[in-house]
């Protein structure tokens, strides 16, 4: 199997995060999709026509995308897994989770591409500021009700990665302050073998 991936992108990351937790990230080679939305590598887009990291070539089918679509595959391939809980409650804490740490992510990375991309001219502080208003709501629920807890799972997986995203793009963010409960768990996060292993770099 093939990733096209960034090594900064929290999407590609989230994956290789839970194929490490599935124990086969060793099946996966990486290609790189290093670009922008207005530039996009030409493995980005032959990978996934909508031009979006991460996609994944299979041995057996076509490229599947996006992020989430990948992690499915991924937990389809190792009998009793555990990353997706197979029905439940529990399953659907763990994509509801990860359908928040993407969001966390899609807002945050739309505030980048405002910062890197656009001339400050035709910046709109207004829209930038409703998306990090979008992701401190996110970061506010995760820690009160949403804190992930229990077995770790994709869910767990998509939290961590939005969180070092934040660290790696939005240093002078202060998000860990008043929010000591998730301030904790992502601590524990970054101990795990797998997120060691997937440290973004810029």
């Amino acid at each position: 199997m093939k990733l096209v991936w960034s090594s900064a992108s929290p999407f590609a990351r989230k994956v290789l995060v839970v194929a490490h937790e599935l124990g086969i990230a060793d099946r996966i080679e990486t290609v790189t999709g290093t670009g922008t939305p207005m530039a996009p590598a030409e493995a980005t887009k032959a990978g996934n026509p909508l031009a979006k990291l991460p996609s994944l070539t299979r041995d057996d089918g076509p490229p599947i995308y996006d992020s989430a679509v990948i992690v499915q595959y991924l937990t389809s391939l190792i009998a009793d897994q555990t990353v997706l809980p197979a029905a439940g409650p529990d399953r659907w804490q763990a994509l509801t989770l990860e359908a928040l740490g993407d969001g966390i992510c899609e807002s945050a990375i739309s505030v980048r591409y405002e910062l890197a991309l656009r001339d400050e001219a035709q910046q709109s502080a207004d829209w930038m500021a409703a998306q990090m208003s979008k992701v401190d709501g996110a970061l506010d629920a995760l820690d009160g009700d949403m804190l992930p807890s229990g077995d770790f799972s994709v869910g767990h997986a998509a939290v961590g990665c939005a969180l070092g995203y934040l660290d790696l793009r939005f240093a002078d963010k202060d998000w860990r302050s008043g929010r000591t409960a998730l301030t904790a768990w992502y601590d524990g996060f970054l101990e795990r073998a797998s997120a060691k292993a997937t440290e973004p770099s810029a």
